[in-house]
This record gives C-alpha cells, structure tokens and sequence, in this order.
C-alpha cells in the first residue's frame, strides 16, 4: 500500500522554517475522511500516454500524491482497447519496478463497470498499486453496477480498492431533476461508505449541459448555472448531520497563459512583504492567479483538494492546503471547549469563536492540518508558494 507525506519533497530546512507542525503519513489504508482530505491535487493523465509509468513515479518525487488515469473523456472511442492495453502494460510496470510505498494513489477512470473486472485480471498481482477506480455520470442508476463491480473485484483479489464518484450527469446540471437525483445518489453512495474517499464534481461536463465554458478570467464560482449545482452537490453530500463526505474541488483547465480580459485579482502586498514580486510575475504570467482565486471559493464553499490537469497546478493547490497557524489556533480553542457551548474571543483577537456552530469547522482543520501541516507564524501561501514551485 503507498505511504505519503506532502511536501517529504522539500528540504529538511524548508520544512523546519516553514511548518509549525508537519504533515502527518497516511495512504489508502487510513480512515477514509483523512484519505479524502489528503488527495490534494489530484493529477489526471490519459490513459494514452506511452510513459504513463515514468511520469507517475517523476511526478510522485515532485508531491502528487493522487493520480487518476482516464479511459473515458479523454479518450476517442477508437483507441479505447489501445488505451486499455497501456493503462495494464503502464501499471505491470510500476509494479515491477517500483516499490509500491512510494508511488501515489493510483485510480483508474473507466467508462463501463465492465472494465472494472476486465482491467482488474489483467493486471493480476500488479493490482496492489491501484487504489481504486473513478465513475463519471455516477447517479442513482448508473452507479449500482460500477460499486457492485469493484465489491467483487476487491473480494476476488484481497485487496481493497476504493470508488469516488464523479457527480455530473445533465440529471445534477437540471433544476428540475437536479435535488431527487442528488438525494437518491446519496442514499445509493451511503451504502457503501466505506470504499467512498471523497465526491469529486464534474463541472466541464455541468458547463456543457449548457453550451458554456468559463474563460481563464473566471472561475467556476462566476458562472451562476454551474455554481448552483456545485452548491446543491455540497448541500447534499457536505452537510454535518448524517456525517458528511468529502467533495473535492472541479478540474482548472488551462495551463498556459492567454490574452486577458481583466486585470489579475492577485494582491501585490503579500509579495511585497516577501520580498518575493518575481514570483507574482511569474504566477500571472502561467495564468495561476485565477486557479488560486479559485481554490481560496473553493474551499469558502465547502470543497477540498481539485482536479488538476497540469503538474504546476499542484504546488497552489497544496500551498493553500496547508492550515495557518491562525486557523490551526481557533480551532483547537473551539475543541478544547468539549462542545459545552459558549463563546469567547479569538486569541488572535480578531474574531468571535462560538463552541458549538464552530466544531464541526474545527475539526475538519485537524483533519486538513494532519495531511498538509500547519504553518508558523510567519509563514505565508507566498512561501509555501514559493518553495513548492522551486524546491
């Protein structure tokens, strides 16, 4: 089973200057909520490419610590059996010559539950490095079959294999269908809780329900249709009461910088009192300021983690992963209280932390601050940014 630790990429002095406390190890054998938490990026690839295997284990060393491999979307139809033979040829691979601790959590996208056995016997005893499977257009109905499928492939080889469900169905896109269809999806998905790390939401396939695409000045929060169902999705699977799911963060799908509209969000202060204004060029130049703008609503809305396309991507979804020590402070002051209520200044002195309305708050930054750590006091995302980018 893979072990992991984000940023074990980073220098022995990076990681003391930088983290009051340091990211704990987990992998897919934890408790599933710290496994959700702790995908991060997680970096899809094709289920084409011809180095898939080197390209998992490089990208491994550089902090990706989850990978989903896709034989669906992006993949034509007439090299579907091609990509098949890759993806098992890739994976023998990584299992021949790698040791399976260090590699990250692998999950195939299929796009039948037929392949799920399929892909499962060919692999033979190389299934130890996959972690799990992702299902597009999972609902109600379409689900059964896929979750019945990796029941008994993970029963046929003794070896666990995990299941996230990718809610983006027309179904999950239409007002009208969109809360039966999330309600039942959710009874379906409560059943098999324990293979279910995390929720992801497919907001390409949303977008295209209606004919639309956000522009790299926009973030998926800026386009209304599409932020109404992302809500519903959260409303349905991150709500407390009944014990929540992770529900990770939609895909940012561009990479290379592109003629703008508007004036970058990204603030000049944060840099300025870094030192650091050759990094902010350098994050407006590759377009990264809207994938940080992002992943700050992101999480404001109740996700965790995002589907990345692009290795760079990963450093500013981690970066902003890692809990301040501001943050870290309330919450163990809120906990500290046991749930008896009441309510008392921060001791930072600059908010109000209620016990009871806050807990459940609180105790997902634990979980947060035990996959990405805990920054000092003096630390800001400009230096975890920054040393993420160039270790």
């Amino acid at each position: 089973m893979p072990r992991m630790r984000h940023f074990d990429y980073l220098g022995e002095d990076d990681r003391e200057r930088l983290f009051l406390r340091r990211p704990e190890e987990f992998g897919p054998a934890d408790d599933l909520a710290l496994v959700g938490v702790g995908l991060g990026a997680t970096l899809y690839c094709p289920g084409t490419r011809p180095a898939l295997a080197r390209d998992i284990v490089r990208r491994s060393a550089q902090g990706v610590t989850s990978v989903v491999v896709c034989l669906e979307d992006s993949v034509p139809d007439g090299e579907l059996a091609a990509a098949e033979h890759n993806v098992v040829a890739q994976l023998r691979e990584l299992a021949a010559a790698a040791d399976p601790t260090t590699l990250p959590m692998i999950f195939v996208r299929v796009r039948h539950d037929g392949q799920v056995p399929t892909l499962v016997a060919a692999l033979d005893d190389a299934v130890r490095v996959l972690t799990g499977f992702v299902v597009p257009k999972f609902d109600e109905e379409t689900g059964v079959p896929f979750l019945e499928a990796v029941v008994a492939a993970s029963g046929a080889t003794g070896h666990r294999l995990l299941v996230m469900p990718v809610l983006e169905s027309p179904q999950v896109a239409y007002v009208e269908s969109r809360i039966d269809n999330l309600l039942a999806t959710r009874r379906l998905v409560d059943k098999y809780r324990h293979l279910v790390p995390a929720v992801r939401i497919g907001a390409t396939d949303l977008s295209g329900a209606y004919g639309l695409r956000r522009s790299p000045d926009l973030t998926v929060w800026d386009v209304r249709v599409v932020a109404d169902a992302i809500s519903a999705v959260v409303n349905v699977f991150g709500r407390v009461a009944g014990g929540s799911y992770v529900v990770t963060g939609p895909v940012w799908e561009y990479f290379a910088a592109a003629e703008r509209l508007f004036k970058p969000q990204l603030r000049e202060s944060p840099f300025v009192a870094h030192a650091d204004r050759g990094l902010r060029s350098e994050i407006i130049g590759a377009d990264l300021d809207g994938l940080l703008r992002e992943i700050v609503l992101d999480r404001a809305n109740g996700l965790s983690g995002k589907t990345v396309i692009h290795p760079r991507h990963v450093a500013a979804v981690h970066a902003l992963s890692v809990v301040t020590s501001e943050e870290f402070a309330d919450a163990t002051d809120v906990l500290a209280t046991d749930g008896a209520g009441g309510a008392a200044a921060s001791s930072y002195g600059n908010k109000m932390n209620e016990s009871k309305p806050h807990t459940a708050w609180a105790q997902r930054t634990l979980l947060r601050a035990r996959t990405f750590g805990v920054a000092r006091e003096e630390t800001s995302f400009v230096d975890l940014l920054d040393a993420s980018l160039h270790p």
